[in-house]
């Protein structure tokens, strides 16, 4: 199977302090990965690469075989990646209906596994969101406004959903209904890529693991390998 997304030798960094060194990670059509390890060590600045946020020093990062290491933030998302960034960062003073509808763009019957994302049908994912509808972002809970910034990246028709820190900070209910909700994007054939801290989580809803430590690479498998190797769990990403 091709893959959807190409990770080869990225290098990054902030000024002169270098935070990537040569990573390299794939994701295939319908497949979930994980990007594991501790605070700071290079997840998240591996997500801003992807979609242009940070430049990449070295490297290439291809999606869907066409390079992307150099363009945009805003053509990066029109190809198909879509972004649900850490900290939820929904629109405070706009209505939930304004926050879902201010990105969104047209899906494409030929490239979707299932039928395109419109406003009814995220209400109908998200009914607590149709509810809250006209509430403004500020007014939602935290466990609201990440179904919210789901809702909104899924309102740009991705075939590549990336979630930074996907249940940080919710209740235990909440997270369930999160990974619910990913779990059925799963089923319906929508690629993901996952950093958060609940391995236990991960581990059941996940195909492949990658483990991040001071920016390399230092471990990649299968949920099936990463339950095996328990050292490898509490070693690097400490729980």
């Amino acid at each position: 199977m091709t893959s959807l997304l190409e990770v080869r030798g990225v290098e990054a960094g902030y000024g002169l302090a270098q935070a990537l060194f040569g990573v390299c990670f794939d994701v295939k059509a319908g497949e979930v990965v994980t990007l594991l390890g501790r605070n700071g060590m290079g997840r998240s600045t591996m997500i801003k690469c992807l979609f242009g946020l940070l430049p990449v020093k070295a490297g290439s990062i291809r999606f869907k075989g066409m390079s992307v290491d150099r363009l945009p933030p805003h053509q990066i998302a029109r190809m198909g990646m879509g972004l649900v960034p850490e900290g939820r960062q929904v629109f405070p003073n706009l209505t939930v209906e304004e926050n879902l509808v201010a990105t969104s763009r047209p899906g494409s019957n030929k490239s979707m596994s299932a039928a395109p994302w419109t406003l009814d049908r995220v209400y109908d994912f998200f009914p607590r969101l149709k509810e809250r509808r006209t509430n403004l972002g500020w007014q939602l809970s935290g466990g609201e406004q990440q179904m919210l910034a789901i809702g909104r990246a899924l309102m740009t028709n991705p075939q590549l959903l990336v979630l930074d820190e996907a249940t940080e900070g919710l209740a235990p209910l909440i997270r369930k209904e999160i990974w619910d909700a990913l779990s059925k994007l799963k089923r319906e054939g929508l690629s993901q890529i996952v950093i958060d801290k609940n391995v236990g989580a991960l581990l059941s809803f996940a195909d492949r693991h990658y483990v991040l430590e001071k920016g390399r690479v230092v471990w990649s498998g299968t949920s099936h390998a990463l339950t095996a190797e328990k050292d490898v769990v509490h070693r690097f990403i400490g729980v």
